[in-house]
Order: C-alpha cells, then sequence, then structure tokens
C-alpha cells in the first residue's frame, strides 16, 4: 500500500445534499425526473423511485440532480445505506451525492466499494436523539486511501465477482427459509380447509369471546417496575422487551396471561395473533377467550392463524369505510369448524412439532444468512487495506457457498 494516498473524502469528492419541492403544489411531482428519498434505496443499485419531478421543481426548491453512475448515501433517515444511481437522479434532503472532482484519480465504481465498506462506521457515528443523522463536515472528513487508477479497478472487479457470488447464495438461503415458513402454512392452512368427519361447524362468536383492552392515560407510565405496578402489554412488546412500561394496578382494566389468545386490532401488519405475555393489555390488543368446552385456547390459537381468516380480515377491513382496525362485528360471525377436544390437542402436538422443526431450519437459516454477510465485510476489509487478490476471494466464496450446501 505504499503508492496508496491517503486524504479526507472532501479533498477528492464533491458533496452535493438535496431537498424536498413542496408538497403543496402538486404539478411539481407531475414530471419525469426521478426524486430519490431513503425509501428508494433497497437495492445496491438505484434504479427507479416513488416520486418523478418536474424541471420547476427543481428550479424551486434544495433539491439537487446526482448523474447516472454516482454514489448516494443517506446521512440521516436510513443512515448508512448506500446506492449507485443507474439514471440521472434527484436527490432529497436525506441524502448526499458523492461525486469524485477527477475520475481518472478516484472511480465511482471503487468509491462505492469503499462507502460499503465504512457504513456501519457512519451508522454508529450517527447523532440526534429521534432520528440518528451525520453532518456534512463528518462526512468531509472521512479519510480514504486512495490507489493507483489500475489498482481501483482490480479491487473493483474482484468486489464485484465476489459479491456477484455471494448474492446468488444469499438468494438460495432466502428462498430455502420462504420454503420452511410456506410449508408450516400450507400445512396449517389444509387442516382448516379440509376439516374431517365429525367435525362441527359453528361461528366464531358463539363459541368464542372478543374482549378489547383498555388505555391508561400516558401520564401513568412508569418504565421500571414499582410496587403496586403491572406491566402494560401492547402489540410490539411481543417482538421485544424494549419498551416495557408499568402502569398502576388500579388503572389497569383489561389482563391476560401467557397462554392467552392475542390478537392484534391495528397493523401493519393488521391482524397479528399473539401469545406469550402476562399483564394488563391496551386497546390495540383484543383477547380471544373460547369456551372450551367445545374448542380449546391451543386450537383456537392455530386456527385464527391460518391464512383463509387473515384473507377475510383484511378485505373486510378495506371494504368498511371509516374502520382503522379489527372490531367484534367483523371476526364473530365468521365460520369455525372444530373435532372433539381429544382430537383437537392431537391437531394441535402435531402443529407444534412442525412449527418445532420449523424454527429449527429458521435459526439455521438465518445464522447462514448472518455468516455470508459478515463475509462481505470480512473481503471489504481485506481490499481496502490493500490484501484482497482473486484467490483470496474465490476460496472464501467458495468456502462460503460449500458451508451454506451442507
Amino acid at each position: 500500500m505504499n503508492d496508496w494516498e491517503r486524504k479526507q473524502l472532501g479533498e477528492v469528492c464533491q458533496i452535493i445534499g438535496g431537498g424536498t419541492p413542496s408538497k403543496s403544489n402538486n404539478a411539481f411531482y407531475l414530471g419525469d425526473i426521478p426524486w430519490a428519498t431513503v425509501r428508494d434505496m433497497k437495492q445496491d443499485l438505484l434504479s427507479k423511485t416513488e416520486f418523478r419531478i418536474t424541471k420547476e421543481a427543481v428550479k424551486n426548491s434544495a433539491t439537487n440532480i446526482i448523474k447516472k453512475g454516482n454514489v448516494v448515501i443517506a446521512t440521516r433517515v436510513g443512515l448508512g445505506r448506500i446506492c449507485k444511481l443507474e439514471q440521472d437522479t434527484a436527490i432529497n434532503q436525506d441524502l448526499r451525492g458523492i461525486i469524485p472532482y477527477d475520475s481518472n484519480d478516484l472511480s465511482e465504481e471503487f468509491l462505492f466499494w469503499w462507502f460499503k465498506s465504512i457504513s456501519t462506521l457512519i451508522e454508529k457515528a450517527g447523532i440526534g436523539l429521534t432520528v440518528q443523522g451525520v453532518k456534512l463536515p463528518f462526512i468531509k472528513s472521512l479519510q480514504i486511501s486512495v490507489p493507483p487508477l489500475p489498482e481501483q479497478n482490480r479491487i473493483v472487479a474482484i468486489l464485484d465477482e465476489a459479491f456477484e457470488r455471494i448474492d446468488r447464495t444469499i438468494a438460495n438461503t432466502k428462498k430455502n427459509l420462504t420454503n420452511a415458513r410456506e410449508l408450516f402454512e400450507s400445512y396449517l392452512n389444509a387442516i382448516f380447509i379440509q376439516k374431517g368427519d365429525g367435525w362441527v361447524e359453528s361461528k366464531l362468536g358463539d363459541v368464542c369471546k372478543f374482549q378489547g383492552g383498555s388505555q391508561p392515560p400516558k401520564s401513568v407510565f412508569s418504565i421500571d417496575k414499582k410496587e403496586g405496578y403491572i406491566r402494560l402489554i401492547q402489540i410490539r412488546d411481543y417482538k421485544s422487551d424494549k419498551y416495557i412500561v408499568y402502569i398502576p394496578k388500579e388503572k389497569a382494566k383489561r389482563f391476560c396471561k401467557p397462554d392467552d389468545v392475542m390478537i392484534g386490532r391495528y397493523g401493519p401488519p393488521l391482524f397479528q395473533i399473539l401469545r406469550g405475555l402476562e399483564g394488563a393489555y391496551n386497546v390495540a390488543l383484543m383477547k380471544a377467550i373460547p369456551t372450551e368446552d367445545f374448542v380449546s385456547k391451543d386450537f383456537l390459537f392455530y386456527f385464527l392463524k391460518n391464512r383463509n381468516i387473515l384473507n377475510y380480515i383484511i378485505n373486510s377491513s378495506s371494504r368498511t369505510a371509516g374502520q382503522t382496525g379489527l372490531n367484534k362485528a367483523t371476526i364473530e360471525p365468521y365460520p369455525i369448524a372444530f373435532p372433539t377436544l381429544e382430537k383437537q390437542a392431537i391437531i394441535v402436538a402435531q402443529l407444534q412439532e412442525l412449527k418445532a422443526e420449523t424454527q429449527r431450519l429458521e435459526a439455521i437459516y438465518q445464522q447462514k444468512l448472518a455468516a455470508l454477510n459478515e463475509l462481505k465485510q470480512t473481503i471489504l476489509q481485506k481490499a481496502f487495506a490493500g490484501e484482497l487478490t482473486a484467490d483470496i476471494a474465490n476460496q472464501a466464496t467458495k468456502n462460503a457457498e460449500g458451508a451454506i450446501a451442507a
């Protein structure tokens, strides 16, 4: 790396910000100029945008058009995302275009891969109470080591080939993950479609009570568990314990136990079927209470997770004017068929066994995806430390492909 020059990014690149044309002028958004926000940065190559604007919109706002092939980074919302532009594109204020002063000294492709290598550094540098971001002086001060152009081209060629192979492996792994999930869902749906001899048909409202939650004022919330307080369960709590809050027991009106069947009344996604927590639950949740002489809690839990009822709830919600979430009038008339409690227990046991196997496979595929993403970072680190050769990249990707196939 003796011939690599270490410089600040601001010395070798022009850094251009963006802006948003006035949303009150609808005519600004009837043009043919792509206008990008962080929502458009879903792939490495930014090829299309949600909005297109006019030349007048560009003239009358702070947005700027970044030329095709250049790098765009997110410096506020979506901090750390990096894209190359497939076409000339205007950008909003959360993005920055990074344009080499001289492409004979620093190629856009090398710059793209370098930014990919430091994306986590940018993300960690974010500041702000609600939205994390980095400011222009920070971006300008980033240290970049620039090798001669032939060396840049060599590195880019190796990275392009290695990442194409890794991305193919990632795509296959994601497909396997999707297949594992769909296998369980197909089996689940088949049970409730095919039914069986002796199954009794009824309406959900006849064998199940639906009880909405209550919403205490936020002024009584506490992030600390105190004497006389109880946990307030919200939809998000079923995914993470990050936002646990407690309320005085006297303010709690509706309660749930870990084995209770809970329904997320609002989305997205609408109609989540949840269980596993204990406390008081808020208005965004509804408890499904079966008449257990007819339907067990476990059987009801899996019945409510089948795709047919989900589609019914979504379609009903979209057709009902003014309806913002699930209500009892929508779900109570839905038909349910069920066997004896003994057969319900057998069905539940089969579903639980298949679910456990599905979760085992999901964990394996998630670990493989994490390993592939870690491999990407390892290869990038070697590239910008001047240690990457075609043989090293090829062997690393070959080893990864073998491990994934195993």
